[in-house]
């Protein structure tokens, strides 16, 4: 008999709560019992999530009226769920928070990027960053995980293999995004005629998600980070150009990536030597939960420069991909459930 779980949604009217009602009702594991949304309470979720209608009659929640379940995800905008930790706690034993609230371990790193005092820094640490690629021990013993950031999660999954090593000696990752990294409330820089056809420099430094692969991988090596918006909805692209502390060739660079990413089921290595899709590109992941991870050796480089690429679908890896595949690790169940869709061509 298969075991199943009862899951509630906190927050369920946005992009990254829409995408994992989509993945939680088709999980073959996961009762879904409650979506909340404050702005939408009584209402159809497909009312917001038009792409599940004829798959659930579920209705919004308010979010005073959720009930007690084995696992409760929260996909409110950052500072909620930090705010209102001991509510969630006493509705469920397991939760994950696909916020930024508990990326971050340290509260002296929380303010420096967040540019505020953390609202519960006592729960900086418990919760387990949920990367399965670099904490899935962790994850299978933890009650508490934190979402990951979804341009931090391209980069360091791109590098992490590098630093590993200790070969990383300077980093300059530029990360190209899509808009629905910017979440589904509207604002002057999403407009339609603004945002249309950008290639937009919005940060060209300074970004929190830098924060996160600092702490996934170390201080050992001088990190440059920028990000770019594209004209893409979903979509993360980073171009890393690693400069290394010796040389390596190719065969050498195949059979680290290959050593560390083998056996993982959500990378894949993309480099081929002929055909349009070379290298990885995130139109193809849409709605998948891979980050495709390519390379080329700059050969006769002076300064041993190494261009990393990785995509992903920052809905999905990025976001409430991770979450659902954290989830599977902390329930004891197949790594895999809910997660197999493998894109889509042409998109």
């Amino acid at each position: 008999m298969t075991e199943t779980f009862s899951v509630s949604i906190v927050g369920g009217r946005g992009y990254v709560g829409g995408e994992l009602l989509r993945l939680l009702l088709f999980h073959p594991n996961i009762d879904v019992r409650q979506v909340s949304s404050q702005a939408h309470a009584g209402r159809f979720v497909y009312f917001t999530h038009p792409n599940l209608r004829g798959h659930t009659r579920l209705k919004f929640t308010g979010p005073g009226e959720t009930e007690p379940c084995d696992l409760l995800f929260l996909a409110q905008p950052h500072g909620y769920a930090a705010a209102h930790i001991d509510q969630f706690l006493a509705l469920a034993p397991r939760i994950i928070d696909c916020s930024s609230d508990f990326r971050l371990r340290e509260a002296k790193d929380y303010r420096h990027w967040y540019e505020q005092e953390h609202p519960a820094p006592k729960w900086l640490g418990r919760f387990t960053y949920g990367l399965p690629e670099r904490h899935r021990a962790e994850l299978a013993n933890t009650h508490y995980a934190s979402g990951v950031g979804c341009n931090a999660t391209a980069t360091t999954l791109a590098l992490a293999p590098l630093a590993d090593a200790g070969l990383l000696e300077r980093v300059v990752a530029d990360v190209k995004v899509g808009s629905s990294e910017g979440g589904a409330t509207g604002n002057p820089g999403s407009h339609h005629p603004e945002r249309s056809g950008v290639v937009r420099s919005f940060k060209p430094t300074g970004h929190r998600h830098q924060a996160e692969v600092r702490q996934e991988l170390g201080d050992g090596f001088e990190l440059h980070f920028s990000v770019t918006s594209v004209e893409l909805v979903r979509g993360v692209l980073v171009t890393a150009h690693c400069f290394l502390k010796e040389p390596m060739d190719e065969k050498a660079v195949w059979k680290l990536y290959r050593d560390a990413y083998g056996a993982e089921p959500f990378i894949r290595l993309v480099k081929q030597k002929t055909g349009i899709f070379r290298y990885p590109e995130p139109k193809l992941l849409s709605g998948s939960n891979f980050c495709d991870i390519g390379f080329e050796v700059d050969e006769g480089s002076p300064s041993n420069r190494l261009v990393v690429i990785a995509a992903l679908d920052n809905l999905m890896k990025g976001a409430a991909g991770s979450a659902v595949q954290s989830m599977n690790i902390m329930l004891g169940l197949d790594e895999t459930a809910g997660l197999g869709f493998p894109g889509l061509h042409p998109i």
